[in-house]
């Protein structure tokens, strides 16, 4: 008895002597039954570590490593997790200068949903919808600002503060997705930006937009937490709706713990002198680049208040891939959109995709490859070249196509120009080995809104959304262009992330109920969402071929088939009617009659298809 009182009592000792300090682990936890037995926690203390001896009393659970960093209030213990482990707490056992200190760490069971009801990826069947969740709606006003944090101001008269939008405010309007027909919520980076104000060009600004992390671990509390982040997911999963998450692997922010903390000198990028990155991808693949425009590609800060990662370090490296992880298996991440992507280590970004497919093979995961030109596009994913590297990246953020959709819209067809720059983009699929898995889009937060480029011409949008939603891919539209939100980058960003119309209870309009729309805006919503709801049952539309017809006379006509399906999708820029000579596709059209228009339902008989200006169809054909 004497004995079990003394060991209890050493026990609470151990607990008492950690947590005197504070000392944080991650990954926060972790799951028994994962492919990969191994596991590195990142251990951080506010005093050194002094680490002799490492054990655990769990025998499925093994420590196999243990590194002091540079920094010793960091240690690095490498486990390995036997099959028969189950899930639990065990304890972790440091022992160092006379005594030993106790980590209590849980491992969970896997969700048995997986691949079934969540982490089912994100595919061309799917209608992404992008939302920057500050300023989208605001279902909790008690967590607009916290006392504690850096920045402490909530100010909708403020382009560049926050406005107060969060999770709850995006699950109180799933109704709304599913009346529009999205299928899919993509929200900018839902993480803790625990960021003081930066300055930019002179302008106090807050780090709204999410891609200044502080602690990977946590959701922004402004948004409502990992509670709200969770809740919201498990609400969409109900409805069968998907959620990607913004993966940053690039860079923090400059108020992170672990820069705030520094682990080791290698764990940023350094130069003698401050050097911000080109922003250019060409060094990455040009067999006559020069090493140092390579470095600086990749090596370069994005910005001063983004210290840049230094993934070659493989404690950096690990810190992100587990990360990733586990944040797919803990919320139940279906898609990941890569930010920055060529701006990281590619050997690093290889190996965390193979981590993340390697435990969720119907995970879905594309890259914001920002550049202009097919080559180079492809470059970064899949691909069918002959390459100095080999990325394994499933798709990539297609702004190729981007530009092509804008251009042939906009601009009258010429020989490379108009709607022969969409012909001639898609004309080079064959350099990506599945084109289907780019995400496609008209715009996003980082671009002028597609309602102003087109001229606040509704005809044009209508055109441009065509291509949207019946093209190959996976297609995105930005919150608000159902309504009509429109501006230019000019002079910033925040002209094109302003507040949704109705988001907050003190709007004078809600756009979310027709009632609160325009004619015009229900006109566009009410085309989108037909479209959309016909392309969820549409095997054309969701996985089919593509045949696409040279352009002539402004006309652009393409179909999208299955054996089952054939879709025709007619479009004319130009401002005069055309009749199309439907002999032209016969090799399409062959042993079908008539076609009925997805939208209005009307049948015609398939001899003859007259356009008006600036017209767009979309039929089903009909035997």
């Amino acid at each position: 008895m004497a004995k079990n009182i003394l060991v209890a009592f050493c026990c609470v000792l151990m607990v008492f002597c950690l947590k005197a300090q504070q000392v944080d682990v991650y990954p926060a936890n972790w799951w028994t039954g994962m492919k990969n037995p191994d596991l590195q926690l990142l251990i951080h203390s506010d005093t050194d570590i002094d680490a002799q001896y490492v054990w655990t009393n769990n025998r499925a659970v093994k420590v196999r490593r243990v590194t002091t960093l540079e920094n010793k209030h960091y240690l690095a213990v490498d486990l390995t997790i036997h099959s028969s482990a189950k899930p639990g707490t065990f304890n972790l056992y440091i022992n160092g200068k006379g005594r030993t200190d106790t980590l209590v760490y849980n491992l969970l069971a896997r969700d048995p949903g997986n691949g079934k009801t969540r982490i089912r990826g994100v595919t061309a069947k799917d209608f992404i919808y992008l939302i920057m969740p500050d300023r989208f709606a605001n279902g909790d006003p008690t967590n607009d600002r916290f006392s504690w944090m850096r920045d402490k101001v909530a100010d909708r008269n403020n382009e560049f503060a926050r406005h107060g939008g969060d999770l709850k405010g995006i699950e109180e309007h799933l109704d709304y997705f599913e009346s529009l027909g999205v299928t899919a919520l993509w929200l900018t980076p839902v993480i803790e930006n625990d960021m003081p104000l930066t300055d930019e060009g002179g302008t106090k600004r807050s780090t709204y937009h999410g891609y200044a992390f502080t602690d990977h671990y946590k959701v922004d509390p402004r948004l409502g937490g990992n509670e709200a982040y969770l809740r919201l997911i498990k609400s969409m999963q109900k409805r069968g709706l998907k959620i990607i998450q913004d993966a940053v692997y690039n860079h923090v922010g400059e108020a992170h713990w672990f820069a705030r903390d520094i682990p080791s000198h290698e764990w940023f990028n350094r130069w003698p002198v401050y050097t911000q990155t080109s922003y250019r991808d060409q060094p990455l693949m040009d067999p006559y680049a020069s090493e140092y425009d390579r470095r600086r590609s990749v090596q370069g800060w994005f910005t001063k208040f983004m210290p840049d990662l230094n993934q070659k370090n493989p404690f950096v490296a690990n810190f992100l891939i587990q990360h990733a992880v586990w944040s797919t298996e803990y919320f139940g991440i279906d898609g990941w959109r890569v930010d920055t992507y060529f701006y990281s280590d590619p050997d690093f970004l290889n190996q965390l995709n193979r981590a993340l497919l390697d435990e969720f093979p119907a995970l879905t995961v594309f890259g914001e490859a920002w550049v202009y030109t097919v080559p180079n596009s492809a470059f970064f994913c899949e691909n069918n070249m002959d390459v100095s590297f080999r990325h394994n990246l499933q798709g990539v953020t297609d702004f190729p196509l981007n530009s092509a959709f804008i251009d042939g819209v906009n601009q009258s067809t010429g020989w490379t120009e108009g709607l022969n720059r969409i012909y001639g983009t898609l004309a080079q699929d064959f350099l990506y080995k599945n084109p289907m898995r780019n995400e496609i889009f008209l715009d996003n937060h980082d671009l002028n809104r597609i309602y102003s480029v087109v001229g606040e011409d509704t005809a044009k949008l209508k055109v441009a959304l065509t291509w949207l939603l019946t093209q190959r891919g996976i297609p995105q539209l930005y919150y608000g262009t159902e309504v009509l939100m429109k501006n230019f980058k000019d002079p910033t960003d925040a002209k094109v992330r302003e507040d949704f119309p109705g988001g907050w209870k003190e709007d004078e309009v809600n756009c979310f109920a027709a009632s609160g729309r325009s004619a015009k805006q229900n006109a566009i919503f009410d085309f989108i969402s037909k479209l959309a709801h016909f392309r969820k049952s549409s095997p054309a539309l969701g996985e089919g071929k593509l045949m696409q017809f040279l352009p002539e006379n402004n006309s652009f006509v393409y179909f999208r088939y299955t054996t089952d399906q054939t879709i025709l999708i007619a479009t004319n820029t130009g401002s005069e009617p055309i009749t199309l000579d439907m002999s032209r596709f016969s090799e399409r059209i062959s042993g079908y009659r008539r076609m009925r228009n997805v939208i209005t339902r009307e049948e015609l008989a398939l001899d003859s298809l007259t356009l008006g200006p600036m017209d767009a169809r979309v039929y089903e054909l009909l035997k």
